[in-house]
């Protein structure tokens, strides 16, 4: 039946599609107030219910983070895959490392917000610590490309997820992914606190997941051993493993880090007193992802999971302890949704920082502004663009994505630890020395894992990180010129200058005698007694006719008639204005004055040239040319 509907279902929903589009234009303000919400006013900016308590805040931009248990220990593994079973106990080494550099990482973040309550993260901490601006550009720009990545990944990884339990979605996963990011971008536009209530819970379904899962590793070790006939020898060194191998399986499992900004960028959103909460909730973060990341390697290399790139290992090992049953499928869903919501997070922080870098005069100011419901609504809709663009080159790919996610991470890190490194170097205050050993291994370790990412994932993808970085901080050293050279030209001497009067003649175009014509006739007189009227004919019979309508109209102004032997009214009309300016003692202003009627109903535009657009875009290229457009609305 479906086969014989699938003819003529694609036409059917495109036309259901277009309606809804031409339906949404017709009716914008009720759509957006049905999507969106109603408008808040800005005094709500500051008002308790647009703010987050720190455990409502921790699921939410924790998701980040958190959700990566799901797929960075797998990645570190995949780097080992090619070297058999002799490599599966690698992964508790591996992932005890990551969760060290996840404790010196936290802390150092912590001591961040310490030395920074508002906000900013590592782009907060460079601006600080460095004089000249190009340590801070790298860190919000190294933020920024994590940022867009982690949506990307986030999502592809929760498709993937699905993927891996349903195998017929493979096809159409890009897809699925795309649509995706456009539901978290409507909640998101919907209001921080308003997406927070909707975005928690799975969250904390998912933790809950995880501990269910590790529990059930336990109670099933305690009945059939910690030793089982599948956990593979316990410290024998597989042929073919290099230094650089196992530092590139670190580095890719330390993609489980990514997020840990999120927190220190979104200080603000915490509820008062925000920079205390922040840390309580930085505090649970670590713990709970400690616990997981460790919990859930043991049992991968107690049962021998292998790398599979059609079944990851949290479902296989899900599968081996529960089945395909109820329990199965709640934390396979729940690995999905929280992967998703893992790009939510970073629709708080992405705006939140790319609103301070433009606040610096580094970005375009439009991403200063805030939307209807009080948050940076133009950054979200750059953030979800950039991701939907990345997951239809990458096609939803997460192993290909991740090179080029970690780079900027990674690279965050570095630059924040050696800011700190300054800082306490600066400052030297308190317990300064234990302050700066904690950072400057941080950095040490954090450049050591960008470097091998760099290194090793070069060909794979990471090229285009290592390329894109610097052009964005000359793209933001670029915008950084062109504000300040606006505001130097711009700028008014108060004791010196004041406004002057000019000598303006005002040009009404006119088409012939009708009603339009009259009521732009009737405004330029009304602000102006230089008045005159320019008529275009292509013959000389239209030139005739027109003058004679003129006059028999009483003519209510000088008209000057010019021909056009090529059917165009934008050279003649160039050069008559040109020949006004050019005589002596002429004006040093021109007012151009066109009449435009506007339709009653929009489609009724398409039967009426555009012929006022064309002389407004033409017109405005002259300095001493002002442009005014007169509408007059149709009544039918």
């Amino acid at each position: 039946m479906l086969a014989s509907l699938e003819p003529w279902l694609h036409p059917v929903l495109i036309v259901l599609a277009l309606l809804a589009i031409g339906f949404a234009i017709l009716n914008f303000g009720a759509v957006k107030r049905i999507l969106i919400g109603r408008p808040m006013r800005t005094k709500e900016l500051y008002a308790k219910h647009t703010k987050l308590l720190w455990y409502v805040a921790l699921p939410v931009l924790a998701a980040d983070l958190y959700s990566s248990v799901a797929y960075g220990p797998e990645a570190g593994m995949t780097e080992l895959a090619g070297l058999g079973d002799s490599a599966k106990w690698l992964i508790l080494p591996i992932t005890a490392a990551t969760v060290s550099l996840l404790v010196i990482l936290i802390t150092s973040y912590i001591m961040g917000i310490i030395a920074y309550p508002d906000g900013g993260g590592a782009y907060a901490i460079a601006k600080d610590n460095f004089r000249r601006p190009w340590a801070s550009l790298v860190a919000a720009s190294a933020l920024l490309v994590d940022y867009v990545l982690t949506v990307a990944v986030s999502v592809s990884a929760g498709i993937q997820a699905v993927s891996s339990a349903y195998p017929q979605v493979i096809p159409y996963e890009t897809t699925l992914a795309i649509l995706c990011i456009f539901i978290i971008l409507l909640v998101n536009l919907r209001g921080v606190a308003e997406s927070a209530s909707i975005f928690a819970w799975p969250t904390i379904l998912f933790m809950i997941s995880m501990m269910t899962l590790i529990f059930a590793g336990f109670l099933n070790e305690l009945r059939r051993g910690f030793h089982q006939a599948a956990t593979p020898p316990l410290g024998v060194l597989p042929a073919g493993l290099t230094l650089l191998l196992a530092l590139k399986a670190f580095s890719s499992a330390s993609s489980a880090l990514t997020g840990i900004e999120t927190i220190s960028n979104s200080v603000p959103v915490f509820r008062d007193p925000h920079q205390k909460n922040a840390i309580k909730a930085y505090i649970g973060l670590g713990v709970i992802t400690g616990i997981t990341l460790l919990g859930f390697a043991w049992h991968l290399y107690v049962q021998g999971i292998s790398v599979n790139p059609d079944n990851t290992m949290l479902s296989q090992l899900a599968g081996l302890y529960f089945g395909h049953g109820v329990v199965y499928q709640i934390i396979i869903w729940s690995t999905f949704i929280v992967l998703i919501l893992a790009a939510n997070s970073t629709f708080t922080g992405f705006p939140q920082l790319a609103a301070l870098v433009a606040a610096d005069g580094f970005l375009p100011r439009a991403l200063t502004i805030r939307g209807d419901r009080l948050g940076y609504s133009n950054g979200m809709l750059v953030l979800a663009a950039l991701a939907s663009l990345l997951i239809e080159v990458f096609h939803a790919e997460t192993n290909a994505l991740i090179p080029l996610y970690a780079i900027g991470v990674f690279l965050s890190f570095t630059v924040a630890q050696v800011g700190l490194v300054r800082r306490w170097l600066r400052l030297r205050q308190g317990i300064w020395p234990v302050k700066l050993a904690i950072n400057a291994v941080g950095a040490g370790v954090t450049a050591l894992v960008a470097i091998i990412f760099a290194v090793t994932k070069f060909t794979d993808g990471a090229w285009i990180v290592i390329v894109v970085l610097p052009l964005l901080v000359a793209l933001s050293a670029a915008v950084h010129r062109h504000y300040e050279q606006i505001g130097r030209e711009l700028a008014v001497d108060l004791a010196e200058e004041r406004p002057e009067t000019h000598s303006v003649i005002s040009i009404v175009l006119v088409s012939g005698v009708h009603r339009v014509v009259l009521n732009t006739l009737s405004f330029a007189q009304s602000i102006h007694t230089n008045v005159i009227a320019v008529y275009v004919g292509f013959d000389e019979e239209s030139i005739e006719r027109m003058k004679k309508q003129w006059e028999a109209w009483g003519s209510p102004c000088k008209l000057y008639t010019l021909k056009s032997e090529y059917r165009s009214l934008l050279r003649p009309l160039s050069l008559f204005i040109g020949t006004l300016e050019r005589i002596e003692g002429g004006p040093d202003r021109v007012h151009v004055i066109v009449p435009q009627f506007i339709p009653r109903r929009w489609w009724h535009n398409a039967l009426h040239n555009q012929t006022a657009l064309l002389i407004r875009l033409w017109l405005m290229r002259n300095r001493d040319v002002v442009v005014t457009t007169v509408p007059y609305h149709l009544h039918q």
